[in-house]
């Protein structure tokens, strides 16, 4: 595809689009109502001027240069993009849900109220948990809110001195960032050879010092925790908190609950686990479910059920307060009931097990040409390397950009840290057999390319708008505004 041409190089003197009506009232200097201190000295530079046609075709030729869930297969390992079924948007879109506002009197906003009290009813079942929030609007906000419960509660019972927070080094690189954020001190324990924690390194750095210890299961790694349980107790007999991330629970959802492992709260990703990936547009939701123990600190407002209505529920005196505004991000916690509703328990467990099979089958169709540095079996997403293919001179990011040519979305690359040239690879339940061994295929032939061929594979991608960026100055001088000629 040529590259398109920005909106002001398509622009012609004297051509518009729009015919502005006359104003209803009378005109006035700006500096009347704007005050003369408030008015700029120059100028607003030119604005483009375009026809109506030139302005739709412009920004639709740009549209199809988009990659999304909705136009391609979308591997990215950790983040879930998975394809998002349409009836959960419709729902979310009906009028009386959507158009519903957020200081509507509680009496006239009891089908809300009930929908948001059942959600909270949901993900408690599926956590094994007794009590839950949806007013976090993202994963990483739902582990702030469950560590400054967990202060709260050192807070009250006298244990306040608990300063330190064990992350794993297979977890989510938000875990540590989180902690850090919530003034605790950060210690990393490593992954053993089976690329599972090292328990023995972990029971070395427990101490009543320790206030939480951070989980990601399964971790990033695509691997489940096998020793949870017996982590959890460990953690317990020093009288810390085990906190689990559940930004990968579609890879368990009706087989495992982590409240039943031992874990004290946890966090789900509805926009990864239930409908609403990244990619359909929209934010995010991390609600957070917690043991009864550390209910009474949850923010406000929780939804209750008393007397045959619903209501919002401010009297909670020990609440750490909002993280918030209203209740979260009601769209996505709508669209995530819808998906809830929708396929029931044993369509949630159905979720994971092809996500798990889809993910070992690609495993397995690719490991023949690169390495997969821990096991032979994987849960909802694989971690390989391309360290063979650096041998060639050819790394973990070229092999990323020449999937592009291949019409191919990259994974997740560099991450995790422990495995070098990684390439974290996630086909989500949602992709079928034909798309997989296309994908696979496109990789094998990478594979090759970079033995027989490493330049191209170097020099990727060929086919995209533009090819290689200097990603390090983009970030660091980065330019939005136009700089071409004229006005």
């Amino acid at each position: 595809m040529s590259t398109e041409p920005t909106i002001f190089e398509r622009s012609s003197p004297g051509r518009t689009g729009i015919s502005w009506p006359q104003p209803d009232i009378p005109e006035r200097p700006p500096a009347d109502y704007l005050g003369g201190e408030n008015l700029r000295a120059d100028p607003p530079r030119r604005m483009p001027e375009l026809s109506q046609v030139d302005v739709i075709r412009h920004f639709t030729r740009l549209s199809t240069v988009n990659y999304g869930v909705d136009t391609g297969f979308y591997p990215l390992g950790s983040c879930t993009m998975k394809y998002s079924p349409k009836i959960n948007e419709e729902i979310a879109a009906l009028p009386g849900l959507s158009r519903l506002h957020p200081y509507q009197d509680e009496r006239v906003s009891q089908g809300m109220l009930r929908l948001l009290y059942d959600m909270q009813v949901f993900l408690a079942e599926i956590a094994g948990m007794d009590a839950v929030t949806l007013q976090p609007a993202a994963g990483a906000q739902g582990e702030f809110t469950a560590l400054m419960l967990f202060k709260r509660h050192y807070e009250r019972v006298g244990e306040g001195h608990r300063r330190i927070v064990i992350v794993p080094d297979s977890s989510h690189g938000t875990n540590p960032a989180t902690a850090a954020r919530c003034g605790y001190e950060i210690q990393k324990v490593p992954s053993g050879p089976d690329g599972l924690v090292d328990v023995s390194a972990l029971s070395g750095e427990l101490s009543r010092d320790v206030a939480a210890v951070m989980l990601t299961n399964p971790n990033t790694l695509g691997l489940f925790e096998t020793r949870a349980a017996e982590i959890s107790q460990m953690v317990h007999d020093v009288g810390a908190f085990l906190y689990c991330d559940g930004a990968n629970m579609n890879a368990v959802l009706g087989i495992h609950r982590p409240g039943d492992a031992g874990f004290d709260a946890m966090h789900f990703n509805l926009h990864k686990t239930f409908s609403a990936p990244h990619g359909s547009g929209g934010p995010g939701s991390g609600p957070v479910a917690v043991k009864s123990f550390l209910e009474p600190y949850l923010p406000v407002p929780t939804v209750g059920f008393e007397g045959g209505r619903y209501f919002l529920n401010y009297d909670r005196l020990e609440s750490i307060g909002r993280v918030h505004s209203f209740y979260g991000n009601i769209g996505v916690i709508v669209k995530a009931y819808a998906y809830i509703l929708n396929l029931g328990s044993d369509g949630l467990k159905s979720v994971s097990e092809n996500a798990v099979l889809n993910a070992n089958y690609l495993l397995k169709r690719i490991a023949t040409a690169y390495d997969v540095p821990y096991g032979e079996r994987c849960m909802h997403e694989f971690v390989a390397s391309a360290v063979q293919q650096k041998a060639h001179g050819v790394k973990a990011l070229d092999i990323a950009k020449r999937l592009i040519d291949y019409g191919f979305h990259p994974p997740t690359i560099y991450f995790p840290l422990i495995v070098a040239e990684a390439l974290m690879i996630e086909p989500t339940e949602t992709e079928s057999v034909e798309t997989l061994d296309a994908f696979a295929d496109a990789m094998l032939a990478i594979a090759e390319e970079a033995r027989s061929d490493p330049e191209t594979v170097r020099s990727a991608p060929h086919t995209a708008p533009v090819s290689r960026l200097d990603e390090a100055a983009a970030a660091r001088k980065l330019e939005l505004r136009w700089g071409g000629t004229g006005d």
